[in-house]
């Protein structure tokens, strides 16, 4: 039973590192759970933190504030990005858009590229902006999705670390 717990921890570890870049897989959530799961099936000794450095409740509590900030941010940089850069709503949308798309037709470097090239096309299509200030919303855009797949990276990964150390 250890074996497949430690199995499905790292598995989800990994799936996690996975959805920081796929847009449609909740990365830092399933890194999360990934903890979670070693944790509910973890030595109580280890539990009760009576080891150094110990799987405790406080540090689950602890991550599960860092996982909820970073899911939370992960929705709103892109916006604030793009939003200081001159974008509009329909560049937002238009780049997400350009993200699922790019993500599909073209993995992986076709997510930061539709990134970018959705909200350009936005705000040239939908508010014929001109080109300089469209190509500075397309930049916002993909800066914002870039910070966002390294702040989510950084928390998966550091779970990631911290599961391969507790097994």
């Amino acid at each position: 039973m250890e074996a497949l717990i430690v199995i499905i921890a790292v598995a989800l570890g990994f799936i996690g590192l996975l959805g920081c870049i796929v847009p449609v897989i909740p990365g830092p959530p399933l890194s999360y759970l990934g903890l979670l799961v070693l944790y509910l099936w973890h030595d109580p000794i280890q539990q009760a933190g009576v080891l150094s450095g110990g799987l405790t409740g406080k540090f689950m509590l602890v991550w599960l504030g860092i996982t909820a900030a970073v899911t939370i941010l992960d929705y709103i940089v892109p916006v604030l990005f793009t939003k200081v850069t001159g974008g509009s709503k329909e560049a937002v949308r238009w780049s997400i858009a350009g993200t699922i798309i790019g993500m599909l037709f073209f993995p992986p470097f076709g997510i930061i590229i539709g990134a970018f090239l959705g909200a350009f096309l936005g705000e040239i299509i939908v508010h014929n902006k001109t080109l300089g200030s469209s190509l500075l919303s397309g930049i916002g855009s993909l800066l914002g999705f870039v910070f966002g797949i390294g702040i989510k990276f950084a928390a998966s990964g550091t779970m990631l670390y911290y599961i391969f150390k507790f097994i």
